[in-house]
């Protein structure tokens, strides 16, 4: 397999600065909490095979996170509930999970490489890095951190409300999920600021 190439490598023109990527998992949803990760890479150690976890099969995810997760100088998961998604709106909330992930690092990052166009407010310099998880090594180490964790909380919350498929779809809006919420409404997972649930409620009513 050939080794992804990444683009953005400023860390090599200012030697000893440490980097920590940060990206989410669970924006989109109509149920569950957002996942992020914050991962610092140790120079020393490098990971091969790192991408963005959407190029990647699952089998190769999870064994990308045991790697991360042994090998990482740091690394730290940061969540936003979904009585949080609601009331402060998922764009807020998902800033507030990955301060959270920043500020759970045991080292403490000179810079840390948000993936999208904004950064959330951390104690240190942050730059946001479009299609990041593509470009910064550590973004792809946090991209494959939230989703696997994300993944595995989904198939445990799957059992916990079966019938909606949630396992299969991660509580994405698919028309299996869809049908769901139709047929037995929301449960106490689901995103009530989200429209197609508030919709579906309504079904239900």
């Amino acid at each position: 397999m050939k080794q992804h190439q990444f683009d953005l490598l400023s860390h090599e023109e200012e030697p000893g600065l440490i980097i920590a990527g940060v990206d989410e998992v669970g924006r989109g949803p109509l149920c569950g909490p957002v996942i992020t990760a914050a991962v610092v890479l140790d120079p020393a150690r490098p990971i091969p095979g790192l991408n963005d976890s959407k190029k990647l099969s699952e089998k190769k995810r999870d064994e990308l996170f045991d790697l991360i997760c042994r090998d990482a100088l740091s690394w730290s998961l940061g969540r936003a509930e979904v009585a949080e998604i609601d009331e402060l709106n998922i764009l807020h909330a998902t800033m507030l999970a990955m301060q959270r992930a920043v500020e759970g690092l045991s080292v403490t990052p000179d810079l840390a490489y948000i993936d999208g166009n904004r950064c959330p407010k951390l104690a240190c310099r942050a730059e946001a890095v479009v299609k990041g998880d593509s470009r910064v090594a550590e973004i792809a180490a946090a991209s494959i951190v939230a989703k696997v964790t994300r993944d595995r909380e989904m198939a445990v919350l799957d059992k916990e409300w079966p019938g909606y498929g949630i396992a299969g779809h991660k509580g994405y809006p698919t028309k299996v999920h869809m049908d769901a919420l139709k047929k037995l409404g929301a449960t106490p997972i689901h995103r009530r600021s989200f429209k197609p649930v508030r919709e579906a409620l309504v079904l239900v009513d």
